[in-house]
């Protein structure tokens, strides 16, 4: 048992004559508690950004492309920049909801700031899951397009629209079973802080009334 269902076990005990009190701390409670699960949402998305940024840092696709084939090089590079961009924008929005939420001092200020980040880690889980779709999609285009391993297969699904067919479905299956993995990774460590977040602003919406 937590420290705030100890503080609402009191409260309950004591509410006709420590009712005014116990609100306060259960709001300074529940404000160091969202503080904190913030503070994380900020951390984890500054870690993904890095370990992605090393990833991306590989001379595998981009060397490949400049020497093969440089027409293709530069819509990677600015899909690539684009992509850094929106997480640098993120992670500020994370930060300034660290911020709001830190120095607020109302209840329902503090649940304002609980929904606002919420949406933000809602929208910030679903654009990553789009780009990462999106990346295996393209990366798998050109792998198709470019790759002379394969050409025996480009000429054969060139030539028989069965074979294209399959490889059409075997390219969206995996591409799915991607973005379902990733969707499962997010849902775990997103989820659990959305949760935790949503638990803050019922309590919340409790002292509020």
């Amino acid at each position: 048992m937590d420290e705030l269902d100890l503080l609402k076990k009191d409260w309950k005990r004591n509410e006709n004559s420590f009712n005014q009190v116990t609100d306060k701390e259960i709001y300074a409670m529940i404000h160091k508690k969202s503080s904190s699960i913030v503070k994380w949402i900020l951390i984890i998305s500054v870690l993904e950004a890095i370990l992605w940024t090393v990833l991306g840092t590989l001379p595998v696709a981009d060397d490949y492309l400049e020497k093969s084939h440089p027409e293709y090089a530069l819509p990677f590079e600015c899909f690539t920049y684009f992509n850094y961009a929106v997480i640098l924008v993120f992670i500020y929005l994370f930060y300034r909801n660290y911020v709001r939420i830190s120095t607020t001092a109302s209840t329902r200020q503090l649940m304002d700031d609980i929904i606002r980040t919420r949406k933000t880690v809602n929208y910030y889980v679903w654009y990553n899951l789009a780009m990462i779709m999106l990346s295996f999609v393209f990366g798998l285009v050109l792998a198709f397009l470019t790759k002379p391993e394969i050409d025996q297969l480009r000429q054969k699904a060139n030539e028989d629209g069965a074979t294209l067919a399959v490889l059409i479905f075997l390219m969206i299956l995996f591409v799915a079973i991607v973005g379902c993995l990733s969707w499962l990774f997010y849902r775990l460590v997103y989820g659990i802080f959305l949760r935790k977040l949503l638990s803050n602003y019922k309590e919340l919406k409790k002292i509020d009334l």
